[in-house]
Parts: C-alpha cells; sequence; structure tokens
C-alpha cells in the first residue's frame, strides 16, 4: 500500500479499520478487570488491577478511534444514493465514537481513586463525576446516540446494497454484547466483528476505480 497513492491508501485504510476495530474491542473487553469479574461488586478492583485498567482503556479507547476511518469509508460508499441520510447518520456516528473514546479516561480516574482512598469511597467518588450533567449530557448521550447513528449508517449502506442487511444489527448487537463477560464477550464480539468486517472486506476487495467512481452528476464539478 503506497503512501503516495491516495485513492488505494485511503480505501484499504478504512476497511482495515472496520475489521481491527471489533477486534481490539473484544481484547480491551477481556483485558478490563471489572468487565472480566462478570458482574457483582466492582468496588476496588480497579484499584488492584492498575496495570491491566492502563492497558485495557487504552486498548478500549483505540478501538473507538479505529472506528473514525471506518464510518468515513462507510459514508463514501453511499455518495450514489441515500446521501443525505449517509451524511447525517455518519455525522452522529462520527461525534458519537469520539464521545466513547473520551469515555475511556474514566478508568484511568476509577482506579487511581479507588488505590488512593478506601476502594468503596473512591467508587462512589467516580461515580459523582460521572453522574455530572455536563458529562452526561456532553458525552454519554451523544456516545449512545452515536451508536444508533452508526446502526442507521449501516442501514443505509444495506438499502444501497453496499452492505448485507444483518450487517448494522450484528455490528450493535456485538458492541452491547461483548461487556457481558464471558458469554456475550465471544458471541458479541463474533457479531461485531462479522458485521464491521464484512463491510471492512467489502471496501479492500473492491477496485480502485469503484472506490473512486464520482456520482453520475457530479462529473462536471470534478473538472
Amino acid at each position: 500500500m503506497s503512501l503516495s497513492d491516495p485513492i488505494r491508501f485511503r480505501r484499504l485504510a478504512a476497511g482495515a479499520c472496520l475489521i481491527a476495530a471489533p477486534v481490539l474491542y473484544v481484547a480491551g473487553v477481556v483485558l478490563d478487570p471489572a468487565l472480566r469479574q462478570g458482574g457483582g461488586d466492582t468496588a476496588g478492583v480497579y484499584g488492584r488491577q492498575l496495570e491491566e485498567v492502563s492497558i485495557s482503556a487504552a486498548v478500549l479507547h483505540w478501538s473507538w478511534v479505529l472506528l473514525i476511518p471506518g464510518i468515513i469509508g462507510m459514508i463514501h460508499l453511499v455518495r450514489h444514493r441515500a446521501v443525505l441520510l449517509g451524511h447525517v447518520t455518519g455525522g452522529i456516528a462520527l461525534l458519537g465514537v469520539v464521545n466513547f473514546s473520551a469515555l475511556m479516561l474514566g478508568d484511568y480516574f476509577y482506579a487511581r481513586l479507588e488505590r488512593s482512598l478506601p476502594p468503596a469511597e473512591g467508587a462512589a467518588l467516580a461515580d459523582q463525576a460521572f453522574a455530572d450533567p455536563g458529562l452526561v449530557f456532553g458525552f454519554q448521550i451523544p456516545g449512545f446516540a452515536g451508536i444508533l447513528g452508526l446502526f442507521a449508517l449501516g442501514l443505509v449502506l444495506a438499502y444501497c446494497r453496499k452492505a448485507p442487511w444483518w450487517a448494522p444489527f450484528a455490528m450493535v448487537l456485538g458492541i452491547f454484547g461483548a461487556p457481558v463477560f464471558p458469554v456475550g464477550t465471544v458471541v458479541g464480539g463474533l457479531l461485531y466483528l462479522a458485521g464491521a468486517g464484512v463491510i471492512g472486506l467489502r471496501i479492500v476487495r473492491m477496485s480502485d476505480a469503484e472506490w473512486a467512481a464520482q456520482p453520475a452528476g457530479n462529473l462536471a464539478r470534478t473538472r
């Protein structure tokens, strides 16, 4: 892949990121000590496992970051039909992914507070921070709205015959199911990889000419 070839580079980068993002997501879930506990009282778990939290939060952060080129590639696929829907749903998805990436910083604060204070007190203080209206309305709600945007963008791709109809359902079920360790992690991880991966593989396998093809009505604008 030549960095000097913008068409091929952007196509392969978008496709590869859609495949890599779910792999990192599942890896981050498995590395997360609280999620790996599978429920119950998790107060103090992060404080006792600082190294694992540090790695898992970073991996989860990058799982969301790598979705950004993938979503941009998905938007690119619907430039011939349902363009407005593609832009709106894709924009919401991008904003949500950015917010979810930022929320991964919370794991570091939970870990340090639980280590520096009595575990229950540290966890309660972190819970108060995450209940702050600015964080709820500025990060959490936009983040979940972004997942809905990703689902809607997948439906737009299916409508335009750029993805199978089941792909957006598999992606969303996988994202929400994977944190339910261990069965949900296996099933959800496979669903997420299947849904995002099938779109990513289509992008990787298409020709540069197909990727770069302009809508018929835009020919004059490219001259």
